[in-house]
């Protein structure tokens, strides 16, 4: 896989060049959105297996996430602060650009170069999410840019309807679904409802 273009387009939506963890960070995240997935079931009539192709989110993808996530709860000392979930008001705990997992919780601190390391392998990791999601279905690169964001946000790629629907190759139901997945905590979010919107618009291309 050639590296260059892939780090000139993050260099660019960084606005700056590298720093030596992000470098690495980057080049682990290539690899793991490289390597071979996990063998495939075969197909139970053609007893064919069939993988994915390696898929990357666009530079209009990648904008689109930052753009919700945000980068929250930054200090004049520049250190980023995990924040509690809208929804709940406490876990799960994120951090940077919508960071969440082991070790973030209350009191957790990261550097701005810490926060865009993880943004570059989390991006990555849901993106193979995606593409094993959604198998050999025909896909633009705008439909692939809106479902990764969706499963940034959800982490429901593998069973919402929404997958189910783009598989079916039926891209008007499919938009549709967005909106459906607008809450938390059994309430509407406005934020979600906005973001929703714009994963469809993406979407429809």
């Amino acid at each position: 896989m050639h590296r260059k273009p892939i780090f000139d387009a993050v260099r660019k939506l960084l606005g700056r060049g590298f720093l030596t963890p992000e470098i690495a960070a980057l080049d682990a995240a290539i690899d793991a959105a490289g390597a071979a997935p996990a063998p495939l079931p075969l197909d139970s009539v053609t007893g064919v297996t069939s993988e994915p192709a390696t898929r990357s989110v666009s530079e209009a993808g990648i904008t689109l996430i930052k753009r919700f996530e945000g980068l929250a709860h930054q200090r004049e000392d520049g250190l980023v602060e995990a924040y509690p979930d809208p929804g709940t008001g406490g876990a799960p705990w994120t951090i940077g650009w919508g960071a969440t997992g082991p070790g973030i919780r209350r009191g957790t601190v990261w550097t701005r170069a810490q926060c865009d390391a993880r943004l570059i392998d989390d991006i990555a990791r849901h993106a193979a999410d995606v593409a094993r999601a959604i198998g050999d279905a025909p896909t633009s690169q705008g439909e692939f840019d809106a479902l990764v964001s969706f499963h940034y946000n959800t982490g429901a790629i593998a069973r919402a309807t929404l997958t189910r629907r783009h598989r079916e190759g039926d891209r008007a139901a499919a938009a549709g679904e967005f909106a459906r997945w607008n809450r938390a905590s059994g309430g509407v979010l406005a934020g979600l409802v906005r973001r929703r919107a714009a994963e469809a618009a993406l979407y429809a291309g």
